[in-house]
Parts: C-alpha cells; structure tokens; sequence
C-alpha cells in the first residue's frame, strides 16, 4: 500500500509559481511511475507530467513543458511539480498519483493504482 499526500496549492497571479508537493508513504518502493495529474472544472482529469522510478525519465504534456518540472527527493520520500510562469487555464485540483506498471500509456488515469486527495491551485488574470 502507498499513501499520498498532497500540499502547496494555493492562489497566484498570472505569471507567478508554486511548488507542489506528494508526500509518499506506506510501501514507499511500491512504485515505477508517479504522476502529477489535474482536473479543471467541468473537465475530465489529465495527466501534467510523470517520473519514472529512478527520476531520469520525465515526460511533461505539452501545454506546461518548459513551465512545470517534476523531481524528486529520496531522502524525504517526496515528488514535487515546480509550477511557473503560471496561467490561467492551469488552475484546478491537482493529484498526485502512483502505478506499480511500467509499460503503458502514462496519461491514462485508470493505470494508476494510488491516488492524492488532490490541492487546488488557482491562477488568476
């Protein structure tokens, strides 16, 4: 079992940043990818960027590449989503996410086994 735990949403202005962080516990080696996913209001929930199990292998969607960077901090058993030049359509509840597969499509949400409670961020204009 994983347990994840989100924080540092919150509300900024256009431009600004946030960190995120996912806090994981439990069976901490339990996983080969976490993901950042978000769900905007009234929309479905997408896939932002994910790590693979060592951290040297990163994707991003291509709406935040070169904004967003995911990373990890062994030592504290977290992953974190640095957010910047932040927009207005980034704003929504943000989940962490973690899957035991290693293979497969890294933006389909019903591959992950263990999800966040999710934290809202929300970027004004």
């Amino acid at each position: 079992q994983v347990h994840l735990v989100e924080s540092g949403g919150g509300s900024v202005q256009a431009g600004g940043s946030l960190r995120l962080s996912c806090a994981v516990s439990g069976n901490t080696y339990n996983w080969n990818l976490m993901g950042w996913f978000r769900q905007a209001p009234g929309k479905e929930r997408e896939g932002v960027a994910v790590m693979y199990t060592g951290g040297a292998i990163t994707y991003y969607t291509d709406s935040v590449k070169g904004r967003f960077t995911i990373s990890r901090d062994k030592s504290k058993d977290t992953v974190y989503l640095q957010m910047n030049s932040l927009k207005p359509e980034d704003t929504g509840i943000y989940y962490c996410a973690a899957r035991s597969a290693f293979t497969g499509n890294w933006r389909i949400r019903e591959t992950y086994d263990y999800w966040g409670q999710g934290t809202q961020v929300t970027v004004s204009s």
